[in-house]
């Protein structure tokens, strides 16, 4: 039996914008089945708003934590919501 879905709503802070961050991100949740986005903030930072069962998507979050080579990631903070069903597969936003 699946788990109930959940939101996570995930925050990563370091070197995570334009060292394939994102693709990292969309790649991650195309192997884990979670869908959802990953966009950059004005700030360098990057969120990431996942939906998939709790399990995995804590597992997702580990793995936003490691990021792609030539990333640096000092912190991913995260909290959890409803989910909203609204996504379709997993976006890499520009």
């Amino acid at each position: 039996m699946p788990g109930r879905q959940r939101q996570v709503v995930a925050i990563a802070k370091g070197r995570v914008q334009g060292v394939g961050y994102r693709a990292f991100c969309a790649d991650t949740a195309m192997r884990l089945n979670v869908e959802g986005q990953a966009r950059n903030l004005p700030d360098g930072r990057v969120e990431v708003i996942a939906e998939g069962d709790e399990p995995t998507l804590r597992q997702f979050v580990e793995r936003l934590r490691e990021g792609p080579p030539y990333s640096r990631v000092d912190e991913v903070t995260y909290r959890w919501e409803d989910p909203t069903g609204t996504f379709a597969g997993f976006e890499a936003i520009i």
